[in-house]
This record gives C-alpha cells, sequence and structure tokens, in this order.
C-alpha cells in the first residue's frame, strides 16, 4: 500500500514535469494561451505515444478552477452586471440557436456513423463534461464510450481552435483591446505578488467556502461559479479584490490543461478511425458554428469580434475564461454568455431530452405494434 502510494506521488510530479515542460516550449514558441494548450498537448502525447503512467488528481484541477473562479469574480463590477443583465435576451437567443445547431450536427452525425440520434445528440451538446456524462449515464440506451469520446474531442478541438483563432488579424481589431506586449498594459491591469496582500486571504476563504456551498447545492461546475459568486458579492460590499501576477494565472492554465490533456485515450477506442474522424468533424462543425454565431451576436451588440466568438465558443467556461482574460478581451461578457449557456443546460436541457427520448421511444414501439 505504501509503495502504492509512493507510486502515485511520482506519477503525480512526472505529470507535473511533462505539463511544465510543454508550457515552457508553447511559451518559447509565442504560441496562444502556452500554459493552457502546452500542458494539455504534452500530457496527451506522453500518455498516449510513449504510454506513460500520468496521472493528475480532480483536487488538482479544482484548485485551478477555483482561481479561474475568482478572476471571473473580480471581473463582475456593479457595471459589468448591469451590462450582463442587459444581455439575457441576447443570451438566450444565442444559446437556443447553439443547441439547435448542435441538434443538427447530431442527426448528421446519426446518419453516418453507427450512433442512433438519442447518443449523437448527448454527444454534441456543448454542455460541461461532468453534467453530459452524468445524463448519459441516466438514459437508456445511451453508448456511454461515444459520447465520453466525443465530448472530450470537443472539448481539445475548441480550447486549441479558439486562441488560434482570436490571433488572427479578423479578430484582432482596436476595439478588442488585444495588446501584444504585456507592457503596455496599465499598472493596475498587471497583477502583482506585494498588491494580493492582506486581501487576497479573505477572498481565498470566500472562494473556498462558495465552492463547497456550490457542491452541496448540485451547481454545474462548483468549483468555478461557486468562487465567481462569492467573489463579486465580497466586491459588493466595496472591498476590493487583487488582480492575480501573470504567474498565478499561468499556473491555473496548467492544472486544467493538464488535467483535459489526460481525458482523452484513443488506445480504448471502438473503431477508433471511424469514432476518431467523425468526433473531429462534429468538433470542427461546432467551432464554425460557434465563429458564425459570435459573428451574429457582433451585429447585434457593440462587442469586440473576439469578445463575441469567446462568448458564443461551445466549449467550457473555464477554458473560455482563461483565453479572454489572457487577450484582454470583455471578460463578463464572455463569462456572462458561457455562465448563462451552462445554466441553461444544465436545467432546461436535461428534461427536455427525457422528454425528448420519451416520445421517441413511444413512437418507435407504435410503429413495431403496427407493424
Amino acid at each position: 500500500m505504501k509503495e502504492s502510494k509512493l507510486q502515485q506521488i511520482s506519477n503525480i510530479i512526472l505529470t507535473l514535469l511533462i505539463a511544465f515542460i510543454g508550457g515552457i516550449v508553447f511559451d518559447f514558441l509565442h504560441i496562444p494561451v502556452p500554459w493552457l494548450l502546452g500542458p494539455m498537448i504534452s500530457g496527451f502525447l506522453a500518455t498516449n505515444l510513449f504510454q506513460w503512467p500520468l496521472m493528475w488528481p480532480n483536487s488538482v484541477r479544482n484548485t485551478g478552477m477555483i482561481i479561474v473562479g475568482y478572476t471571473i469574480g473580480v471581473s463582475m463590477t456593479a457595471t459589468a452586471l448591469h451590462e450582463m443583465g442587459r444581455q439575457i435576451p441576447y443570451m438566450l437567443i444565442m444559446t437556443i440557436l447553439l443547441l439547435l445547431f448542435c441538434s443538427g450536427i447530431a442527426y448528421l452525425v446519426s446518419k453516418v456513423s453507427d450512433s442512433d440520434y438519442q447518443t449523437a445528440l448527448l454527444a454534441s451538446i456543448p454542455g460541461g463534461l461532468s453534467q453530459v456524462l452524468i445524463l448519459a449515464e441516466e438514459t437508456k440506451g445511451i453508448n456511454l464510450g461515444v459520447v465520453t469520446i466525443t465530448q472530450v474531442i470537443r472539448l481539445m478541438m475548441i480550447i486549441i481552435t479558439t486562441p488560434l483563432l482570436v490571433m488572427l488579424p479578423l479578430f484582432r481589431e482596436p476595439a478588442d483591446g488585444l495588446i501584444a506586449n504585456e507592457a503596455v498594459l496599465p499598472p493596475e491591469v498587471v497583477g502583482s505578488w506585494g498588491g494580493l496582500f492582506p486581501n487576497i486571504f479573505l477572498f481565498a476563504v470566500i472562494c473556498i467556502v462558495f465552492a463547497y456551498l456550490s457542491i452541496k447545492i448540485k451547481l454545474p461546475t462548483a468549483y468555478l461559479i461557486g468562487p465567481a459568486i462569492g467573489t463579486a458579492l465580497l466586491q459588493a460590499t466595496g472591498i476590493v479584490g487583487p488582480i492575480l501576477p501573470p504567474a498565478l494565472i499561468n499556473l491555473a492554465q496548467l492544472l486544467i490543461g493538464t488535467y483535459v490533456g489526460l481525458l482523452l485515450k484513443p488506445n480504448d477506442m471502438p473503431h477508433k478511425f471511424k469514432t476518431f474522424s467523425i468526433a473531429i468533424a462534429s468538433g470542427l462543425l461546432l467551432v464554425v458554428g460557434g465563429v458564425g454565431l459570435g459573428a451574429l451576436l457582433t451585429l447585434l451588440q457593440p462587442i469586440s469580434k473576439a469578445t463575441g466568438l469567446l462568448s458564443l465558443a461551445p466549449g467550457g467556461m473555464d477554458q473560455m475564461g482563461i483565453i479572454a482574460h489572457a487577450i484582454h478581451a470583455d471578460l463578463y461578457i464572455v463569462s456572462g454568455y458561457q455562465l448563462f449557456r451552462t445554466f441553461f443546460i444544465f436545467f432546461a436541457v436535461p428534461p427536455f431530452v427525457k422528454w425528448l427520448f420519451k416520445r421517441m421511444e413511444q413512437r418507435r414501439e407504435k410503429g413495431y405494434q403496427e407493424r
């Protein structure tokens, strides 16, 4: 038992070393969001190509999510919350359009693959990975393996392609506030270690307490949403949350990116090539849909193209929040849209999907009886 524990610790240290090297390499190559993408890609390659026994506990990933949640909460000023309230009708419209687009992708996937429509639909829903998998487990007749593989590939593709897209000239306009050299940022935007104290201790306690409460009431993405809400509420009392130093933001990226990179294990897939190809194709369609809806949002609202893309990108709120923070997009707009979609999918989609699948099953049984 002692050796097993020792082996686990050594595997975690090896994983950390590989993730750190990946971050350094991506940073040296000036790849966007290097401390998210570098650990993710290096971890994925190490575990799948070299079969190294990498390990990354959920608790480590959750620490990264708490840091990102705090960053989102700090951006939730009174002005930001007022602007988010104004955006609610557009949030609803865009979320429904994105879900309809995903339903269309699921229909195409069900026609060109061995998967039934129910499995393809759950594989295409752009919700949090954990909540979609729970819904898949609770739904009769769903191929959980296909849902898991497709969801993980979607998440990885969006995390990889989105930062590359927002760095294209098309998205780099003056309104974006994309600044290549961090040194030209206003002093208050770049956090310092000295500026953290003493307020950071109070905010750290609040973040942990609200993460715990969010878990207890079963909020989606509790380790992210809880700290964001707690930080915003504490700031509303007049206590200013300090801006985190870049090193802490990079650490959060590493903790989350490493976890995502280890999720996908192609060697465990049945019909690897076909499953992988269909998952990549549906992931690309989702990226295209996110770009299109983001462009539509910029026509409806006075926001930048990069902000529109990140608001509608069907990725996780934590990853999109990290990218928005890194490129200086409107973090509260991006977080608002991602948060709204997370809650909508968590509360509205499961009962609707269960009702839809029940109707489909009844119609199928009726068809058999008529024969």
